[in-house]
């Protein structure tokens, strides 16, 4: 028991270390960090514990470790795994009601954002995702790919890493179920022009209208998936906890 509760020690002092250099400047987003018998002198602790403290940070998202190639300091926008948010709805009951009002809130709000602080390469990358949509409308794994990276875009657009993080993690649990019923939708056409429809009140810079628009993409598409989920064979139930019901869209 003893030994256990100095490892978990040294596993936290790892992680108090390498957080400590990353607020310190010393590790920057994609950095290399050195290999874990250097660590482990540096640290003074043993090559388990840098290991436990690498595992730790690798599933907070702040490390990434690459098999030959090292531990690196994660690149890129801050990303939050949707796997801890599909935990807790299930230990907690939350409803699919209750996380689409989530992603409602904080898409809306962030498409607002992006009418305001879109670059011109903003509007680039989201109007080709829009172009892609329309040209894919005969291959639905290919119009939910270009749906996902217009999406990420106009969090990109909105300028505040928090927010893109968090749209992320709670837009990737409906990502995970529209790919299993996506071949049954019916409305792409509708849904592409939706998309069109956002991305011309972001270009025009006008943040009502982009909010709205993305309110009445995702409130009818919401409705969609629930008439999908009804296609797909053996498909689920409506309500109750997000895990047992029909899965988010």
């Amino acid at each position: 028991m003893e030994i256990a509760r100095k490892r978990v020690a040294a596993t936290d002092l790892v992680v108090a270390k390498i957080r400590a250099a990353i607020e310190g400047g010393e590790l920057k987003s994609g950095d290399r960090l050195e290999p874990e018998r250097e660590l482990a002198a540096r640290y003074g602790v043993s090559r388990p514990s840098i290991r436990s403290g690498l595992k730790t940070l690798a599933g907070m998202g702040v490390v990434q470790i690459r098999r030959g190639a090292g531990t690196f300091i994660t690149a890129g926008p801050p990303a939050l795994g949707s796997g801890q948010l599909d935990f807790l709805a299930a230990l907690h009951g939350i409803t699919r009601k209750q996380l689409f009002e989530s992603r409602l809130t904080l898409e809306v709000s962030v498409a607002g954002f992006a009418a305001e602080r879109a670059t011109a390469d903003h509007l680039v990358t989201i109007g080709d995702e829009t172009v892609a949509m329309f040209a894919s409308l005969d291959d639905a794994d290919a119009f939910l790919s270009h749906d996902i990276r217009f999406h990420r875009a106009i969090a990109a657009a909105a300028g505040n890493p928090a927010l893109s993080a968090m749209v992320e993690m709670v837009s990737s649990m409906f990502q995970q179920v529209r790919q299993r019923t996506i071949r049954w939708a019916s409305d792409l056409h509708v849904a592409a022009a939706e998309h069109r429809a956002i991305y011309q009140a972001i270009r025009a810079h006008d943040p009502e209208r982009a909010r709205s628009a993305m309110a009445t993409h995702l409130r009818r598409a919401e409705h969609a998936q629930t008439i999908e989920d009804d296609r797909v064979p053996g498909g689920g139930t409506h309500e109750g906890a997000a895990g047992d019901e029909s899965s988010p869209s």
